[in-house]
């Protein structure tokens, strides 16, 4: 393949191949294996950038400048570092519409209040008439920390529990795109994370690692975490949550939920005498939290017991079933 494809971006095996074969090399990085969610800096102090091109940019639950907001704070969270600030770079089309820029600036500075984490500089810049599709956002955030307080890899025998149902980011965007009723729309999941994960950090010491399952969701987020620990994950598919919107959304839409974005999810793998804790934590914050499986000695390996019994075996996808969900 000698251009770059939309499946390039969708956090798939194209992605994995690119950061591999170009990226990481290049920039003399360390293997995907050694990367987290936040780089940290040395003196207690992390950093990690994103950018953001979702399409539509206003969704059911959110817009494009809250997920760059909730996206930056919750890569650095889930590293165990509290978030202290955001930048913020505004990319926008001649001809975009003012009212949408206003929005989407709006709803970034509203989460920034709720997220307690202020935006203190940034740039604007304009281009052309398709040069970029209506606008997108770069930010880059700073956070405070004990690198090592988030434990980086899984051990056989922990428990993987989730924060709440899965795949309702993706399912909004994608039913936002194709320009389904408004009745019944999935709505995102996008909010900041830090408040869970610094109770976590309090009530149950040694927990870890944490995900935000966002790019390829909750199945990618396991396999990339298989292949870096050198573990396997076998996960019980009656107790993943899953919201009865996004159920019928993406049964409609012909979407797997496992591999579709979360905004405001957490991924937790606890040790078994700590899962109880971890467990009432993330409960306290939504219901719906559950214990949905156990890590295995089988390196890289991610399965998945169906409800009717069988065994399926997740593997990464090629393309990505949703591009730009971010």
């Amino acid at each position: 393949m000698k251009r770059i494809s939309l499946g390039h971006g969708a956090g798939g095996s194209l992605t994995a191949g690119l950061l591999d074969n170009l990226f990481l090399p290049e920039l003399g990085l360390p293997g995907r294996a050694q990367l987290g969610d936040a780089a940290w800096t040395g003196r207690g102090m992390a950093f990690t950038t994103d950018a953001f091109v979702v399409d539509p940019p206003v969704f059911p639950g959110g817009d494009i400048g809250r997920l760059a907001l909730c996206g930056t704070v919750n890569d650095l969270a889930v590293s165990g570092a509290r978030p202290l600030a955001v930048s913020a770079a505004f990319i926008l089309e001649e001809g975009v519409e003012l009212g949408l820029v206003r929005q989407v600036v709006r709803s970034m500075a509203g989460a920034s209040r709720e997220a307690g984490v202020p935006v203190v500089g940034g740039d604007i810049k304009v281009v052309g008439r398709r040069q970029c599709h209506r606008l997108y956002v770069v930010t880059s955030g700073i956070g405070r920390g004990t690198p090592g307080r988030v434990r980086r890899r899984a051990r056989p025998k922990d428990k993987v529990l989730v924060s709440g149902p899965v795949g309702d980011h993706g399912a909004a965007v994608a039913w936002a795109r194709l320009g389904m009723p408004a009745q019944g729309a999935p709505v995102s999941d996008c909010a900041p994370l830090w408040e869970v994960v610094a109770a976590l950090l309090e009530r149950c010491p040694g927990t870890g690692p944490m995900r935000d399952p966002t790019r390829g969701g909750l199945a990618t987020a396991l396999l990339e975490l298989a292949e870096s620990s050198s573990v396997g994950v076998e996960l019980e598919e009656a107790q993943i949550p899953l919201g009865s919107r996004t159920r019928a959304a993406t049964s409609v839409l012909g979407l797997d939920p496992l591999y579709l974005a979360c905004e405001g999810r957490l991924v937790v793998f606890a040790r078994p005498d700590a899962v109880d804790g971890v467990l009432d934590v993330l409960k306290s914050y939504h219901p719906a939290a559950a214990v949905i499986g156990t890590v295995t000695r089988d390196s890289g390996q991610v399965l998945l017991k169906t409800a009717a019994g069988g065994l399926r075996r997740l593997q990464l996808e090629t393309e990505g079933q949703l591009p730009r969900i971010c």
